[in-house]
């Protein structure tokens, strides 16, 4: 991962940073953090909840990505962002697969909901 994505990475649970580091070594496709793609303060989150962008409100509702327990990212393909389903699915569940093995713990996937196919949170870690 590039020095950009990590920067957006900053104060989400050192757990994930070290599962996407180790995933992006042999993934499917490039990934990278989009902006806002993990920690999130009220006013960010609030910010994308009225751009109809999440369902939390960062107020009476609390995003995972505010708790630092989330990551979104988006795919790099012949060099251009890319959100093609597919892919993103092939590589959450590549991340998933890492996290599972070699970190002892479960992620939750946003392809699995059947909407939100770049986000990934933590459903319970043994470390």
């Amino acid at each position: 991962m590039n020095k950009r994505s990590l920067d957006r990475l900053a104060g989400i649970k050192p757990i994930l940073i070290q599962i996407l580091i180790e995933a992006a070594k042999d993934s499917p496709y490039l990934f990278e953090i989009p902006p806002f793609g993990g920690i999130r303060t009220a006013e960010e989150q609030n910010g994308l909840f009225l751009k109809h962008a999440s369902k939390c409100d960062g107020y009476n509702k609390i995003s995972e990505h505010q708790k630092g327990t989330a990551f979104d990212i988006f795919l790099l393909i012949d060099n251009k962002a890319s959100w093609d389903k597919p892919a993103l699915k092939k590589t959450m569940y590549h991340i998933k697969e890492v996290a599972r093995f070699d970190f002892a713990t479960e992620l939750e996937l946003g392809c699995d909901w059947g909407w939100d196919y770049p986000h990934a949170e933590i459903k319970k870690s043994k470390l």
